[in-house]
């Protein structure tokens, strides 16, 4: 799924917004989105092309709106994720999943949770271009989130850490019948049953992984889906670092 990075830049820079603004219109059509969703969109693909602190190196406006947009926006096929009203992206990173979700979903309060101040800082870049005023930059580690404990009906998390170790950072942020959903690709049986053992002493349930087509030519994107079933034990989270230095579900990891 990778791509080279461009700068979009002259007349190719106007046709790939072109291109974008056209993909990006497509996208609004696809899960029925307001009115104002696609200029929002579209401006998210605009400041990854221009700003030169972007953590990101997919750049050019067309390929974001498949690589980021679009990869994005598929979990709108889960129904927790319509619903829900409290949601939390956890190492946002550039703001995928995160800000194109809380675009498509004005009604739910969302919080971009990023551990490096220099991405946050982006971050609020991001959300100021977007226009969004249901989202917050939170500049923190997941396990140090004080405030977050038992207050989520969605974590999401991409690109983030191996799954066992996202199942229990998200977790403890979880209330009860709350859900995580996790962004991966190609299929690892062993993860998953580590990522299952994990989930089994944090209080989730695993759901069978989702297959998701977010794009054309897309390969090997999975949605897993995990609910929270019962309190996460009152020892997690555990001290900053630990669940990546000693995964649970993982031999000597607990």
């Amino acid at each position: 799924m990778s791509r080279r990075p461009t700068r979009s830049g002259g007349s190719g820079g106007a046709r790939a917004s072109d291109n974008a603004g056209d993909a990006v219109k497509a996208l609004v059509r696809r899960y029925g989105l307001h009115a104002g969703a696609a200029g929002a969109l579209l401006a998210l693909t605009e400041l990854l092309a221009h700003d030169e602190h972007a953590p990101s190196a997919v750049r050019d406006p067309r390929a974001a709106v498949d690589v980021h947009l679009a990869d994005s926006l598929v979990a709108l096929e889960l129904v927790a994720v319509g619903r829900a009203r409290e949601i939390v992206d956890l190492g946002a990173g550039a703001g995928f999943p995160g800000l194109p979700l809380a675009i498509a979903l004005p009604h739910a309060h969302l919080t971009l949770l990023e551990a490096s101040a220099r991405r946050a800082a982006f971050l609020e870049r991001a959300v100021a271009v977007a226009g969004v005023s249901t989202v917050d930059v939170v500049n923190a580690r997941a396990e140090e989130w004080k405030e977050g404990l038992g207050a989520c009906d969605v974590v999401l998390a991409r690109a983030l850490a191996p799954l066992p170790v996202v199942v229990e950072y998200a977790a403890p942020l979880l209330r009860v019948g709350g859900d995580l959903i996790v962004w991966r690709g190609q299929r690892d049986a062993e993860t998953e049953r580590a990522a299952a053992r994990a989930a089994a002493e944090l209080g989730l349930e695993p759901a069978p992984p989702r297959r998701v087509h977010p794009y054309p030519g897309a390969k090997h994107r999975y949605l897993h889906l995990m609910s929270k079933v019962r309190a996460t034990p009152a020892r997690f989270p555990r001290r900053p670092g630990v669940a990546l230095k000693r995964p649970l579900g993982v031999s000597g990891g607990a």
